[in-house]
């Protein structure tokens, strides 16, 4: 059975640093790229972050590049989002995502004084 186990959401003053993990599972975590999105308030999904499936390259959108960063471990199964100077308008869900297997529930990230 498929299942993506998210956690390290929450809440954190702008400027701050927050780390998401997702531990996928029931699959081989290691034959596909992984993704994180991200779905504010009211907007659509963004994607936020794009990691090969051996992590050798990354791609973040103008939004984000620079202040967050994704990485994985096969061993463990797990992908990480690391996110820093964080502002209101990274509040929203964040989702983990393996195309064409499925994706997390989601971790509410909020970003606010």
């Amino acid at each position: 059975q498929v299942q993506f186990l998210e956690s390290g959401g929450g809440l954190v003053q702008p400027g701050g640093s927050l780390g998401l993990s997702c531990v996928a599972l029931g699959f081989t975590f290691s034959d596909y790229a992984m993704k994180w999105y991200r779905q504010a308030p009211g907007k659509e999904r963004e994607l936020v972050a794009t990691i090969t499936r051996v992590g050798d390259n990354t791609v973040y959108p103008a939004s984000v590049h620079g202040r967050f960063h994704i990485s994985r471990d096969n061993v463990k199964n797990t992908a990480y989002l690391q996110m820093r100077n964080l502002k209101p308008e990274d509040t929203g869900v964040y989702y983990c995502d393996v195309p064409g297997v499925g994706r997390g529930q989601g971790t509410h990230v909020t970003a606010s004084s």
